[in-house]
């Protein structure tokens, strides 16, 4: 999942950016407004962060400017603690959750972890296709009951397919999901990643879960037998 984090305050940005990182979330980063709208206007992202007190153009502005132009992004908005008003103005810009200042980690990420799932229409942390399931909180993957290991972006890959179930998914989409910003999407590491998901979560060839659509890309069926 690709996040990005609009905050002003240096040292702060880049701590939620890594402790994000950690949880195998690929994070873009904007100073202010002005970049944070370009890259939320520009970019095709999961979640965005975004404070309120923002140079160039505030939070707030920023916020009712997305939702104006019908982005759909889920949006946490930051509020300094105590500010009932912040929060509410928050909300009534059209952010779906608030987080106060200070935070603590597993927090932001329970936040972030809800409001993906939610978007995608998967409000359980639990995703199931047949004998697969995989837990986006413990990030944990099951294949008949049995749990298999999986590296950080084969993680990544599976959990964007699961979350978009059906769907046809180009590898351009998947690269820019699972990526940050500077990442070179003309790389055929994908077709690498789905490979090796397709030898461990379907090692027999039984239940086929991806679906290779040629010039299109792929689709993960989640009524696997």
């Amino acid at each position: 999942m690709r996040l990005l984090v609009v905050e002003d305050e240096n040292l702060l940005a880049q701590q939620i950016k890594e402790q994000l990182q950690q949880q195998q979330f690929s994070v873009d980063v904007a100073v202010d407004g002005d970049d944070g709208w370009f890259k939320l206007s520009e970019y095709p992202y999961d979640l965005a962060i975004i404070d309120i007190g923002l140079p160039k153009m505030d939070g707030l502005t920023l916020i009712r400017k997305a939702r104006q132009k019908a982005l759909k992004t889920p949006i946490i908005v930051l509020t300094a603690r105590g500010s009932w008003q912040e929060k509410v103005e928050g909300l009534d810009a059209g952010a779906d959750d608030y987080l106060t200042k200070p935070f603590h980690t597993e927090e932001l990420l329970a936040r972030c972890n809800a409001l993906i799932r939610r978007a995608a229409g998967q409000p359980e942390p639990t995703l199931s296709a047949g004998p697969i399931a995989l837990n986006s909180r413990t990030q944990q993957v099951w294949v008949r009951e049995e749990e298999i290991n999986l590296t950080a972006y084969e993680y990544k890959v599976l959990e964007y397919f699961m979350l978009n179930p059906n769907k046809v998914i180009s590898k351009t989409e998947l690269t820019e999901h699972i990526y940050d910003q500077d990442f070179d999407l003309d790389s055929n590491v994908i077709e690498v990643f789905v490979l090796r998901l397709r030898k461990k979560l379907d090692p027999d060839g039984e239940t086929k879960p991806i679906e290779t659509l040629r010039g299109r890309g792929y689709r993960f069926t989640m009524t696997v037998a």
